[in-house]
Formats: C-alpha cells, sequence, structure tokens
C-alpha cells in the first residue's frame, strides 16, 4: 500500500452540507445538542448488540474508513497502541485516522486526522447523516460515536485507520466495520458484569474482533487460552507474544525479535513505563504480519516510536512536585503503575490523589499501590457511579496512610501539593474522570511540562 503524500488538515470531504436544513428542522444544530440528543436515545448506556449498528452501518453504504484497518482492544494498553501505530505510521508518511474512547476533556479528541481533531461542523454533519439512516434503531451513545466516525474517516481519504474497541470486542460496535488486522493489548479482569468473570471468558470476548486469515495479534505474554482458540476457530493469522514475537531491552534501547527478522538498538517508546515495550512490541508484530514493517524506513521507525505521546498516561503535568496523571482504573493497570514506580522513583516519596467508580475493583486497585504510596488523598467523584472519598477511603488496606477525603479532585490535588516536599512525586489516578479533573486543574502553562 503506498501512502498518501498530501497534506491537509481534518476536515472532511462532503462536510458543510445540509447544516442549514438541519436548522430549519428543529434538528441539533452544535456538538453539544447532538451529543445530549444521542445520549437520550437508548436507556442503556452500554447495550452490547452489533444488530443494530450493523443495520445502520449498511443502511450508511458501509462506509469503509480507509484502505487499512486495524482494529485495537484489551484491557489496558489500547490508547497506547493507538498512538505508537499512529506515530509510525505518520512518521512514514502515511495519512493517519485514529477513533478512540472515551474522551478527556473534550469529545472532539475522540477522532483525529494527521493527529488533529475533527472539527464540530463535520461531527455534526456525520451525526446527521446517521441519524437519517438510523430507522428507529435505538443507537447508543458510543454506537453513534462510531459510526458517524466511520463516515468522516471515509470522507477523509486517510490511508489508515486506527479504530480502538469501547468494551470487550465480540459485540462492540467497532466490531462492526471490516478490519485488516486486529491488536489485543493486554487481557485483564474489568467489567465482569459484562464480559464474564475470569481471563478466559474476557480472553473469548476480546477475541471476538478477530477475522478469518487477518492478522491477530495479541501483546499479552501470558494471555488466557480463550484468545489462542478463538483465533483458531476463526482461521485467523494469529501472532502471540512470546512466542511469535517478543521484546529484549538493553539498556537505553531494545531489540524486536519477529517473524522472520529482528530490529536492533530501537529507541524506547516516547510513552512512560517499561510496560510500553511489550505495547511497542505488539505494534510492531502487527505491521509485519501485515507486510509493511519491512517497508517502513528505519527511520520512520526510531521517530514513531520516540515521539509517540497519548494524554494522561503517565503524562507528567507539573514539577516540584513532580505531577504525574494516568486514566489507570483496574488492578491490572495500579500493577503496571507500582512497576513504574519501582523503576522510576522519585527522590523522595509517592502521593495519590484518587477518585474512581463503584463499578471498578477498587480494593484491587488499591491492594496493587499500596506498597508504593505514602499517604492517599481520595476525592469523591460527582458523575454517574461516582465513589465518594468516604468510600473509598473504607476500602484502603489496613495501616494505609490517609492524608484527607475530599469533594473534589482539584482540592484533594491541591492539598497533596501543599503537603509534599519537591523532591516528591504525587500520582493521579483511579478514573478518565479523575484524570480529566486533575488536567484541567493543571492547564495553566506555566505549570505544565511536557512529558519525559
Amino acid at each position: 500500500m503506498r501512502p498518501s503524500r498530501a497534506r491537509g488538515g481534518p476536515r472532511c470531504r462532503g462536510a458543510g452540507r445540509g447544516v442549514a436544513s438541519l436548522e430549519r428542522t428543529g434538528a441539533p444544530a452544535t456538538l453539544a445538542e447532538w451529543l445530549e440528543f444521542i445520549q437520550r436515545q437508548n436507556p442503556r448506556a452500554i447495550d452490547l448488540e452489533l444488530a443494530r449498528v450493523t443495520a445502520v452501518y449498511q443502511r450508511l453504504g458501509a462506509p469503509r474508513p480507509a484502505p487499512l484497518v486495524i482494529t485495537i482492544g484489551g484491557t489496558n494498553g489500547k490508547g497506547s497502541c493507538v498512538a505508537l501505530l499512529g506515530s509510525i505510521l505518520g512518521a512514514a508518511g502515511f495519512r493517519v485516522g485514529a477513533y478512540t474512547s472515551p474522551h478527556l476533556l473534550r469529545f472532539n479528541e475522540r477522532l483525529t486526522i494527521d493527529a488533529r481533531e475533527v472539527g464540530d461542523r463535520d461531527w455534526c454533519e456525520s451525526f446527521a447523516r446517521v441519524e437519517a439512516a438510523r430507522g428507529g434503531e435505538p443507537l447508543t451513545y458510543f454506537e453513534y460515536a462510531t459510526l458517524a466516525a466511520a463516515g468522516l474517516l471515509a470522507a477523509s481519504g486517510v490511508d489508515a485507520a486506527l479504530l480502538e474497541v469501547g468494551l470487550g470486542g465480540r459485540l462492540d460496535a467497532v466490531n462492526a466495520i471490516p478490519a485488516d488486522a486486529a491488536l489485543i493489548a493486554s487481557i485483564d479482569l474489568d467489567h465482569l458484569d459484562w464480559l464474564g468473570p475470569d481471563r478466559d471468558s474476557i480472553g473469548r470476548e476480546k477475541a471476538g474482533i478477530f477475522r478469518p486469515d487477518r492478522i491477530a495479534v495479541c501483546g499479552d505474554r501470558d494471555p488466557p487460552p480463550a484468545v489462542a482458540r478463538r483465533a483458531a476457530e476463526v482461521g485467523a493469522r494469529y501472532l502471540q507474544a512470546g512466542r511469535e514475537f517478543r521484546a529484549e531491552p538493553t539498556g537505553a534501547v531494545w531489540a524486536w525479535h519477529g517473524p522472520g527478522r529482528t530490529l536492533e538498538a530501537l529507541p524506547r517508546p516516547g510513552l512512560a513505563g517499561a510496560f510500553q515495550l511489550d505495547n511497542a512490541a505488539a505494534c510492531l508484530a502487527v505491521l509485519a504480519g501485515l507486510g509493511l514493517l519491512e517497508q517502513l524506513p528505519r527511520a520512520a521507525l526510531d521517530q514513531g516510536l520516540s515521539r509517540a505521546r497519548v494524554a494522561a498516561r503517565l503524562q507528567r503535568l507539573a514539577v516540584e512536585p513532580e505531577v504525574f496523571v494516568d486514566v489507570a482504573h483496574n488492578p491490572g493497570a495500579a500493577r503496571a503503575l507500582a512497576g513504574w514506580l519501582a523503576d522510576a522513583p522519585p527522590a523522595g516519596a509517592v502521593d495519590l490523589v484518587w477518585g474512581m467508580l463503584d463499578t471498578k475493583d477498587v480494593a484491587g486497585f488499591a491492594r496493587a499501590l499500596a506498597p508504593k504510596v505514602r499517604r492517599w488523598y481520595p476525592a469523591s467523584l460527582a458523575v454517574p457511579r461516582g465513589l465518594s472519598a468516604a468510600e473509598l477511603a473504607q476500602r484502603l488496606p489496613p495501616g494505609s496512610r490517609l492524608g484527607g477525603c475530599f469533594e473534589r479532585v482539584e482540592d484533594a490535588l491541591e492539598h497533596a501539593r501543599r503537603s509534599a516536599a519537591p523532591e516528591d512525586r504525587i500520582l493521579v489516578a483511579g478514573s478518565f474522570h479523575t484524570a480529566a479533573a486533575a488536567a484541567r486543574h493543571l492547564a495553566d502553562p506555566a505549570s505544565a511540562v511536557p512529558d519525559g
């Protein structure tokens, strides 16, 4: 496949038509109005079923988002893999569209074209097309967004589309869109009510994005057996971390060993955490399986790996004391954070500003981080299913030191900053809502510094 060299903004061809007619009919006219409208069309926020979204996708003409489509699933690491793949392909001259969820600060973050967010007007136009094709189907918020994003990508002329799975895989709206390759970043316990009570059940749901005779990559080095079984059942071309490919760190660089090829002295990913090597290795396996890795210039690989960035994944937002924000919200992600703290400890102590939802394994999250945390600063989340600070404090492991309970993440963060020494580190984690509140609070450029 030849990448397009044309560079332009994220404006989509055909966008801009129909706004006047929408205004005349009284339909939603702004992005905020559309988001409020689509929130109301299905009484269930999560309604896992492919029939509805597939029917509307077909009525829309089944728009193919790009000549190359890669679907990215998993419990943790999805956003990082999208960032790594997008950065590598972009450095090689591909025009790349990326659809991710949830957003951190703005809905527009969910779709980027050439690393730029798609604007309100284009989203409104695409929502209008989905609504015209809906035919009464009770689409969920995520299903509307996924269908609208597919149309925007198809109209944009990108060379590659990276589609992040929302929840699970088999019945996720993203799985209604045919893909050339599928990547599962990791498999851990999360969303148990929807995906099953154990890793094997969850792995089977996530492996539902595998397709016959298409590349299927699993970046988890110890996946449950259901993943390989599913790949065999559908006849996917399966590549498994630790078997067909692996990452070998050596000091400041690393080597990738894959089918018939080794790449030496690769730069570490621009994303913090040793676990990002597993994500990077899985991304290179996808490119190798597609036959692209050998075609990409080495300079593009190096540049793409080292320059990859994604918001709120161990993102440093302040110094003296350091403040790192991460969207980790399950025990697996908490273990990864604990590993990062062990590998890159601060000169001082670590304090945690913490907010979570009641749908998560709060106690398991806390246990994973407890050995690394000096003081806990639980904060209430004023969102559906948000836990109060007092409820969080009750689930701390015995012997945990409480820095206080707070009604807002911002208050907890400021108290933690005032109580910390310059050499200490403050970690903000537990939910996208927690990370977003901290990011907004620290948005003043005078207090923010780039990651790394």
